[in-house]
């Protein structure tokens, strides 16, 4: 998903990229996957479906080929002691070399920790292969011999983290020779050779930091050009959240937020939330999380021993349709409308024949069985549709003719979904189920998901506890879903979280508002705003409190950006609602409709907050 299908894949290797996330989106599972020794049991061991499918992928991603490795991964966590670091009382160019120093002496210790993991291979058998004019860099790091190596990574790591751990740091002067003296492995080593099934094997090396958002700015800046530097030979990733960008690289502006180093020329950014291809990105998400949630089922024993293995199966997508009394209520509704807005009987059954033709062929489980309510919702929404038109367009005759509208009525999934969310409003008409709107809810994010597939678990293990059907109906899983998002919402605690909720909260009442009206001009509902494009590039040029409010919406998965969208003979930047607060105010999960607002108006709501 995200190395593989990356336009520039072949390079990965070789420049410096940082992986940009959410939290949850995934970013220390993929470090974890691509270190050494995990590659190699994945390899060794071919006896699972599971591992096969790895395997592919990591071909795919170039990091293995013919069951063979291609690279020797590790991964450096950095949410210890290195941001300490840069609180102690040096210049910044001695902070940045001790940091870094560090983090090459235990990217050092961790290579040879993975590469060693196997019984099988000893520390004599590996060699480290140096880049070409490096000779000086050899010397300082114990030259080829793998075991000087370690050993003088060992003196580098233990001399530096002294220093950092003391009570009391020591002057320029007293710092250990072993911390002060020259130490580049990543500019002197260019690959790794190793025995791999009788042959030699060569392996580039890579270098995954994760979680770098947890350093200083300013440090984190100094160490990404140093890591950026075009003499260091080996692969190095960076992960990191979004809320450590700049709020111009969040809102996915042009440009560059690490002066001196321009994109794609000298470093790599894969933002695992691209916006790019927003439609396949959905349907691919809904492919891996069905697969996700089979797995994690397989895990629950009160439903597998039940004979249970598809947790899709255990959701139920058909809705019921509408008590007695409040399908009458409805039918009375529609007949007082047809009579207020003058509509003719045989222009409301042309609608009714447009609506059944609709419902007859369409082919989602929502549609399919008996549905009075979703039909009589659909008529209601066209005969609205119908009233406005004739008045807009022949105002005078509006209440005694029944002319053909220019623009034809149509019966679509918009005006399903509007029908579905205005059922819901009046009449509690479940509106989130299925196993699809779980994952697009999920905004493309594996543990979000994850939180909304175990809350509906949790309810499927009670019931099958009590001896009940474990299904949930669409009522269950609207409950369970709708809980779980306001218990994620109130749980934010990142920064500018009460303003965000506020904002939130007034976006979706007025999301919520416009989705209501009967003739659903808005089709399925909207979930967003839209700023005009040129009033938000200015916005992001300012210094405003409520762009760094905005960053965090967005870098924490309240809201979503989508920059550029053309409708209207306008460009808009669009504020989305994430998928748990439209679970929450029950809001549609389709994208696209929006409500037209500006800056002012943006500033109000977040200052109201």
């Amino acid at each position: 998903t995200f190395i593989a299908r990356h336009p520039r894949k072949d390079v990965l290797l070789d420049m410096p990229v940082r992986i940009i996330g959410n939290p949850g989106s995934g970013k220390t599972m993929l470090a974890s996957l691509v270190e050494f020794r995990l590659i190699e049991k994945i390899l060794r061991d071919q006896s699972t479906d599971g591992n096969r499918a790895l395997v592919a992928a990591l071909t795919e991603c170039n990091l293995c080929e013919a069951l063979q490795p291609k690279v020797a991964g590790v991964r450096l966590p950095m949410e210890t002691e290195y941001r300490d670091f840069w609180e102690l009382p040096y210049e910044p160019a001695v902070k940045t070399k001790l940091v870094f120093s560090l983090i090459q002496a235990r990217a050092m210790l961790g290579l040879i920790r993975n590469l060693t993991a196997s019984r099988k291979r000893a520390l004599e058998n590996i060699r480290f292969v140096p880049r070409e004019s490096a000779e000086a860099q050899l010397e300082q790091i114990g030259g080829v011999d793998s075991r000087a190596i370690l050993e003088r990574a060992k003196e580098v790591e233990r001399a530096i983290y002294s220093i950092g751990a003391s009570l009391i740091p020591p002057d320029l002067s007293e710092i250990p020779p072993e911390a002060r003296d020259p130490y580049q492995p990543f500019e002197a080593i260019r690959a790794i050779e190793i025995d791999w099934n009788g042959a030699l094997v060569e392996l580039r090396p890579l270098v995954v930091l994760d979680d770098v958002h947890t350093l200083h700015p300013d440090q984190f800046a100094t160490l990404f050009r140093a890591m950026a530097r075009r003499e260091v030979a080996i692969a190095r990733w960076m992960m990191m959240r979004m809320d450590a960008l700049s709020p111009s690289k969040v809102f996915q502006s042009v440009g560059d937020d690490l002066p001196g180093l321009k994109i794609e020329r000298d470093y790599i950014d894969i933002v695992m939330q691209d916006k790019s291809d927003r439609a396949s990105d959905r349907r691919l998400f809904r492919k891996m999380a069905a697969d996700m949630a089979d797995r994690y089922f397989s895990l629950v024993d009160e439903l597998r021993i039940r004979g249970y293995v598809k947790f899709r199966e255990l959701l139920s997508t058909e809705a019921p349709t509408l008590p007695g009394g409040k399908l009458d209520e409805l039918r009375r509704v529609l007949d007082r409308d047809q009579r207020n807005m003058g509509i003719a009987p045989k222009r409301r059954a042309a609608i009714e024949r447009l609506v059944g033709s609709y419902l007859k062929g369409a082919t989602a489980p929502r549609s399919r069985g008996s549905q009075e309510d979703l039909r009589l919702g659909m008529i209601r929404v066209l005969m609205h549709r119908y009233a406005v038109r004739i008045a807009r367009e022949t105002p005078l005759l509006a209440e005694v003719d029944d002319s053909e509208p220019r623009m034809a009525l149509k019966a679509d999934a918009g005006v399903a979904e509007a029908a579905r969310s205005h059922l819901h409003e009046k009449y509690g008409r479940p509106f989130h189920y299925g196993l699809d709107d779980v994952c697009d809810a999920s905004d493309e994010n594996a543990e979000l998901f994850l939180h909304f597939a175990g809350a509906l678990v949790e309810r499927m293990q009670t019931r099958a506890l009590q001896g009940n059907d474990p299904a949930l109906t669409p009522s269950q899983q609207q409950s369970a879903l709708q809980q779980k998002a306001e218990e994620m919402i109130e749980a934010w605690s990142f920064p500018f979280s009460r303003q965000v909720r506020s904002l939130t909260v007034r976006m979706a009442e007025e999301c919520r508002s416009a989705s209501q009206q009967p003739n659903a001009h808005l089709g399925a509902g909207a979930n967003a705003i839209g700023i005009p494009e040129n009033e938000m590039q200015q916005l992001l040029r300012s210094d405003e409190e409520i762009v760094l409010v905005l960053k965090f919406a967005i870098a924490y998965g309240a809201i979503v950006a989508q920059r550029n969208y053309g409708q209207g003979s306008k460009t808009w930047c669009l504020l989305e609602l994430s998928g748990p607060v439209c679970l929450r105010h029950g809001l549609t999960l389709k994208r696209g409709g929006f409500l037209e607002r500006d800056v002012a108006r943006l500033r109000a709501a977040i200052e109201a907050g």
